[in-house]
């Protein structure tokens, strides 16, 4: 058998499941987004079609995660099968290394870095971005179609609108009156001529602004009620707890794109907090592309080493593999952004951590030398030995 079938086959062995894991891992996530945005179907009455816009914008920033996971996973399982077939041993005793076996895993981890990279740096943050205004779109669109004479419209939180007429265009309501009850102990009753809704897509917020009216509010403790009167009043519209998430809230790091945020850390317009929190994000997104060529170097001894165990063995390794680095990296954004550590160099250790541990399993087991977490301590015996010498 050639070379080139060699790789194709084990390229073939690792992508199956890697493609398999992906689709798995990526819907997993996205339940638990389903029941969310389905409360938007079935009690606000948004179209189905916008909110499968919805969630191709999410699906980016959950394959940023599920995609290095399914690659790893595909690499246990592969090898883990082809191992425990005795393969491994059939291409030894051919001529063919760990090394050479290890050259289309090695290509397949470079075009998953390099789409992980797409999406961290340009489809993720666009999709975040799409996804917030996508949300305000449907907030406009109802607020502004939703809205009918005659009829108390109770959309909005603790806010009920009555309205004798509207224009032709939909633009301009006549007869308003407004039971507003986000005031909490003191309820307001609001008569206004006629009103307008307004739609900020910059600060993503929705307001009706009403015009020579006056405002009618129960004083406690007080018979007479307290009377205010107005030529413009404007009120901010909520349509409930997803929507109003997205009006309310500033931008999140993850929202801005890669260019926009590099200027910003450049920049001396934001507050040191502020600031570290960018930073953050710009390393993160530069990280965790590097994830899957970190994986390819774990998973493919450890896949190797790990034959008797099953593939629901395999599958438990590659969790905890996963785990470890993601939860690493966690604690290392915590010592940040709690305890000042410096920003790049704590954000990148475990990364370093994991190539070091990498290269160290993969030479042993190209050395068939099998790897036993016994010889940690002894590694650790000869480092002290070392510097007490």
């Amino acid at each position: 058998m050639s070379i080139r079938r060699i790789h194709k086959y084990i390229a073939r062995e690792v992508g199956v499941p890697t493609l398999l894991a992906l689709v798995v891992f990526t819907f997993v996530l996205l339940m638990g987004r389903i029941l969310k945005l389905m409360e938007l179907v079935i009690n606000k009455g948004v179209p189905a079609l916008d909110i499968l816009k919805l969630f191709s914008f999410l699906i980016p920033s959950f394959l940023v995660i599920t995609l290095p996971l399914a690659f790893l996973l595909g690499i246990m399982l592969g090898f883990g099968r082809l191992c425990a077939d005795s393969e491994i041993i059939a291409l030894k005793s051919s001529g063919v290394s760990l090394y050479h076996m290890f050259r289309p895993v090695l290509v397949l981890a470079f075009l998953t870095a390099l789409t992980t990279g797409l999406l961290t740096l340009v489809l993720g943050p666009a999709g975040n971005r799409s996804f917030r205004e996508q949300i305000f779109n449907i907030a406009a669109k109802r607020a502004n179609v939703g809205i009918q004479p005659h009829v108390f419209n109770d959309e909005f939180d603790d806010l009920v609108l009555y309205i004798d007429d509207v224009d032709k265009k939909g633009n301009v309501f006549r007869g308003v009156m407004i039971s507003d009850q986000r005031t909490g102990s003191s309820p307001s009753i609001i008569f206004a001529q006629q009103g307008r809704i307004f739609s900020d897509p910059q600060a993503l917020m929705l307001t009706l602004r009403i015009e020579n009216g006056t405002i009618h509010r129960a004083t406690p403790g007080k018979e007479a009620d307290q009377i205010i009167r107005f030529s413009t009043y404007d009120v901010n519209l909520n349509m409930g707890q997803q929507l109003e998430q997205a009006e309310k809230r500033p931008p999140k790091p993850a929202e801005i794109g890669s260019r926009e945020l590099a200027q910003v850390l450049f920049s001396d317009n934001e507050s040191p907090s502020e600031k570290t929190k960018l930073s953050i994000e710009f390393h993160s997104r530069l990280i965790f592309p590097l994830a899957p060529l970190l994986f390819a170097l774990v998973g493919v001894p450890l896949g190797v080493h790990s034959q008797r165990s099953g593939r629901s063995g395999n599958f438990s390794v590659a969790l905890l593999i996963f785990l470890g680095y993601y939860l690493s990296f966690s604690l290392a954004e915590t010592l940040v952004a709690e305890s000042g550590f410096p920003v790049a160099l704590t954000l990148w250790v475990p990364s370093l951590i994991f190539l070091v541990g990498g290269l160290y399993l993969f030479q042993r087991a190209a050395q068939e030398r099998p790897f036993s977490f016994g010889t940690l301590p002894l590694l650790f015996r000869k480092g002290r030995k070392g510097v007490g010498a």
